[in-house]
């Protein structure tokens, strides 16, 4: 590795553990919006032609060029979209089925699927760092969301079905993007992404519905911090995260946005910690770190 790209790398890491911290604590601003009477269906319609509007703004008033999409790469750039809105469909589908632990449990099985991406579609080596880190990340991620607590083997199946599929969803936007940001900027590459999929929840839910819901000036607060910032901002730094260290680590470092969550709860919400949530917390860390001690060379999938 080159001197020049270690501050890359570090870069990498740290837009990443910013899209962790954006996420968890959108996901506690959620919160306050569902118990206000807001669906979630009603929540991602708004985060996401809220946040592709901003975009198209900034990004056409700054660098419309790099808007311009080659012929043979629009199919790619619907996936981007298809992939963010099945994403986030799959995972309230599986909040409505089974316990909110153990959606997202199955949500931060991701990084194993992106491993798999790696190895299977861009023969990247699994090398034993990367694996004793997904391992990492799995047990700290289960532990910390509490679900030893759960009786996982006899939850509704359509709930686990569901769980699963919005990882393998949020893995195939990781890797997909990844290759897409060899032609497009990340900002680029993350407005097609959300653009594709407010078009999704505009079709399939009632155009535009959700923007009656707010009913204060609080609740559009809300609605515009998870929109600009748990949306546009977030999804930014985990995309350019992955243009520096690579899909699967970045999607490794991701799982800290559990941790996030669950200390903005213990903060502001006075939810206890477990001392085995806890413990889950730092193996989550230990994980993440490791990914950093231990690199050898860039984890690009190019």
């Amino acid at each position: 590795m080159g001197s020049s790209e270690i501050p890359n790398t570090n870069r990498g890491y740290i837009y990443v553990i910013l899209a962790a911290v954006l996420w968890g604590t959108a996901g506690s601003a959620a919160k306050f919006l569902f118990n206000s009477g807001m669906s979630p269906a009603q929540l991602v319609q708004l985060r996401t032609t809220i946040g592709s509007l901003v975009l198209a703004l900034w990004i056409g008033s700054r660098h419309p060029t790099s808007l311009r999409v080659a012929p043979g790469d629009i199919w790619k750039i619907m996936l981007l979209g298809v992939s963010i809105a099945l994403t986030q469909f799959t995972y309230y589908f599986a909040i409505s089925k089974i316990q909110v632990a153990a959606a997202i449990l199955l949500q931060y099985q991701a990084p194993v699927f992106v491993a798999l991406f790696a190895v299977i579609f861009a023969r990247e080596r699994l090398t034993p760092v990367i694996a004793a880190a997904i391992s990492g990340a799995m047990i700290g991620c289960y532990l910390l969301v509490g679900a030893y607590k759960l009786d996982i083997l006899n939850m509704n199946r359509e709930g686990i079905a569901g769980g699963l599929a919005s990882a393998l969803c949020f893995a195939w936007y990781s890797v997909s993007s990844s290759y897409a940001m060899r032609k497009y900027t990340p900002w680029a590459v993350v407005f097609f992404a959300f653009l594709g999929a407010a078009v999704i929840w505009n079709i399939f839910h009632p155009p535009f519905e959700a923007f009656s819901q707010p009913a204060n000036v609080l609740e559009w607060w809300w609605v515009f911090f998870i929109s600009i910032f748990g949306t546009v901002f977030a999804f930014w730094f985990y995309t350019s995260g992955i243009n520096l260290i690579g899909p699967t680590r970045a999607s490794i470092t991701a799982t800290l946005e559990p941790i996030t969550a669950g200390l903005i709860s213990y903060l502001f919400l006075h939810e206890a910690l477990e001392p085995l949530q806890i413990g889950g917390a730092l193996i989550v860390i230990a994980a993440v770190i490791s990914l950093q001690v231990g690199r050898q060379a860039p984890a690009r999938t190019d």
